[in-house]
């Protein structure tokens, strides 16, 4: 049903806070579109059926994680093998965390997020996995006790900010770096307050380190209290001891 047989189309059509004119007017309302049973599929790939999608997202995500205590995100490498040094640590270090009376989230999947998880779960604590839709990654970990997937990166990201008081990051490849850099410019910019950062293993993030303070400080890219808004350590009772420091607890 679009423009009544012999009537001539509208210069002006409002649909919703929509203003559209001239050769822009639409058949149709919007109610027939939504009731009209024919046609094809295709809207559902649109972006406004993505923001859709998103804001559900932000809903699930909100709704599962708002009563969480106080908590604390762990990243690392989902490519941490279970016999190795830095696996243990994650263990140690969720365990710990635990005890010092936060919960434990991490990205839910295999390597140091499953370490972070199992520790938690070992000192009968909270144990939170937020999981991203990836075509070369299995699911949630079997230690998260409560778990999220998402679709959209972004989304995630902000559930990892929004319900944890401090980041502690193990070693890690890419998307572990995009968190640490996600949330040291959250800090430097003052977009959260009293966000403790904690590097885990001085070893792996030297480099790091010394081109941030022998490059990016240097040539003017940075500031030299910038190197301020983060901690690197070795030692479990440390990281825990900073993130419990600066959040007040």
């Amino acid at each position: 049903m679009g423009i009544p047989e012999g009537a001539s189309r509208p210069e002006e059509q409002r649909l919703g806070p929509v203003l559209r004119r001239r050769d822009q007017v639409q058949p149709g309302t919007t109610d027939q579109r939504l009731l009209d049973t024919e046609g094809d599929s295709e809207w559902v790939h649109t972006d406004p059926w993505r923001v859709m999608r998103i804001q559900s997202e932000f809903v699930e995500g909100f709704g599962a994680l708002a009563e969480l205590p106080s908590a604390i995100s762990v990243f690392g490498s989902a490519r941490t093998r279970p016999d190795s040094p830095e696996y243990e640590a994650g263990v140690r270090l969720g365990r710990a965390l635990v005890e010092a009376g936060f919960a434990v989230i991490t990205g839910g999947g295999p390597g140091a997020m499953e370490a972070a998880n199992k520790g938690a779960r070992e000192a009968k604590g909270v144990s939170v996995g937020l999981g991203i839709e990836l075509p070369f990654e299995q699911g949630l970990n079997q230690h998260v006790d409560i778990g999220v997937n998402f679709r959209y990166f972004f989304v995630r990201k902000t559930m990892f900010v929004k319900y944890a008081q401090g980041f502690v990051v193990l070693p890690g490849g890419l998307g572990t770096l995009d968190e640490l850099f996600e949330a040291l410019t959250l800090v430097q910019t003052r977009k959260v307050t009293r966000f403790p950062i904690v590097l885990f293993g001085t070893e792996y993030w030297k480099g790091l380190v010394d081109w941030l303070r022998d490059s990016v400080v240097a040539g003017g890219k940075a500031s030299e209290r910038d190197l301020l808004l983060f901690h690197v350590t070795d030692d479990v009772e440390e990281a825990v001891a900073l993130v419990s420091k600066e959040t007040g607890r």
